[in-house]
C-alpha cells in the first residue's frame, strides 16, 4: 500500500476546497455553522480516500441545496421543518454523510487511497465498500429529490403501505413524480462516478467498462432508497394534521389528528436506517454484478 504523498496532497486539497464550500453553504443559508464541523471533515475523508468519492459527496450536497431552494413558497405552507434556503444542521449532515465517510475511512486503509475499479476477482472486501457508497448517496439523492419535489406535484399522494390518498407533507406518501425524481438523483450519483472514475482509475479494458453498470444500479438505489424512506416513514413516524396550523406535522398534541405512523424515529432516525439498509443492499448488488 502506498500511503505516500497522492493521498496527503487529496487531503489538503480537501480542506482548503471544504473550507470554501462550507463558507458558500453558511452564507446562503444551505447549512448552519454546525454542520460545519460534521460537514469539511467528511469531505476530508472522502477526499482523501479518492476523488470519485468527494465527486459523490458533492453532486449530493449541490443538487440536494439545489432542488431544495425550488418551489419554496409553496413548501413553507406545507411542510412544518421548512426552513428558508432548506438549512441543515449537524445531525442532518451526519445522517447523510455518516456511514459514508466510515465506507471511506475503510476503503483509504485497504487501498492507500489508490483509486481501484468495482472487480470482486480483485478485491470482493473492496468492491462491496465502494458499492456501499454508491448506495449511501444514491439513497440520500433519491430520499432528497423525491421528498423536494415530490410535494410540488400537482397529484395528490398516497401513502405506500395502504394506497389511500393522504395529505401533502405525511411521511410516508408518494407520487409518480416523486418516484421518478428519486430515480434520476440516483442516474446522477452513477453517472458522477463512472464520468469521474474514466479520469482517475486504471483497470482492464473489460473491467473498465463494466464500470458503466454502476448508472442502471444507482438509478435503482435511488429509487429503492426512497421506497424504503417511503415505507419506514409511513409506519415509524408520525403523521397527523393540526387543526391549528393547517398542515401535517410530525409531533402529536391535543391539535392534532393522527394520520399515520408511529412515534418512534423522527426524520433523521428514518434516514439513517434506509440509508444503512439501502448502502448494504447495493454493496450485495456489487459483489455480484461486477
Amino acid at each position: 500500500m502506498d500511503y505516500g504523498g497522492g493521498i496527503w496532497i487529496r487531503a489538503a486539497v480537501a480542506v482548503a476546497a471544504g473550507g470554501a464550500i462550507a463558507a458558500r453553504a453558511v452564507r446562503r443559508k444551505s447549512v448552519d455553522s454546525s454542520a460545519v464541523f460534521v460537514g469539511v471533515p467528511a469531505m476530508v475523508a472522502h477526499t482523501a480516500a479518492g476523488y470519485r468519492f468527494a465527486g459523490l459527496l458533492l453532486v449530493f450536497f449541490f443538487t440536494s441545496s439545489r432542488v431544495t431552494r425550488i418551489g419554496e413558497a409553496r413548501k413553507r405552507a406545507l411542510d412544518p421543518e421548512f426552513k428558508e434556503g432548506g438549512q441543515r444542521n449537524w445531525k442532518q449532515v451526519l445522517s447523510n454523510s455518516g456511514i459514508a465517510s466510515i465506507l471511506v475511512v475503510l476503503i483509504a486503509f485497504v487501498t492507500g487511497g489508490t483509486d481501484r475499479c468495482l472487480d470482486s476477482k480483485d478485491s470482493t472486501l473492496v468492491t462491496a465498500l465502494i458499492g456501499g457508497v454508491i448506495g449511501h448517496y444514491a439513497c440520500c439523492n433519491g430520499d432528497t429529490w423525491s421528498s423536494e419535489l415530490g410535494i410540488l406535484s400537482k397529484a395528490e399522494p398516497r401513502i405506500i403501505t395502504t394506497f389511500k390518498r393522504v395529505r401533502k407533507g405525511t411521511n410516508g406518501g408518494v407520487t409518480i413524480d416523486g418516484l421518478l425524481a428519486a430515480a434520476a438523483a440516483g442516474f446522477s450519483i452513477g453517472l458522477a462516478f463512472v464520468l469521474i472514475g474514466f479520469l482517475t482509475t486504471q483497470c482492464a479494458s473489460a473491467v473498465f467498462w463494466r464500470q458503466l453498470l454502476v448508472i442502471p444500479l444507482a438509478t435503482a438505489a435511488g429509487l429503492c432508497g426512497s421506497l424504503i424512506d417511503s415505507i419506514l416513514g409511513a409506519t415509524v413516524q408520525y403523521s397527523g394534521f393540526c387543526s391549528v396550523r393547517k398542515k401535517v406535522v410530525g409531533v402529536d398534541g391535543p391539535t392534532v389528528t393522527r394520520i399515520s405512523g408511529m412515534n418512534l424515529l423522527d426524520n433523521n432516525g428514518v434516514n439513517v436506517v434506509s440509508i444503512f439498509l439501502t448502502t448494504v443492499l447495493t454493496a450485495v448488488a456489487c459483489t455480484y454484478i461486477f
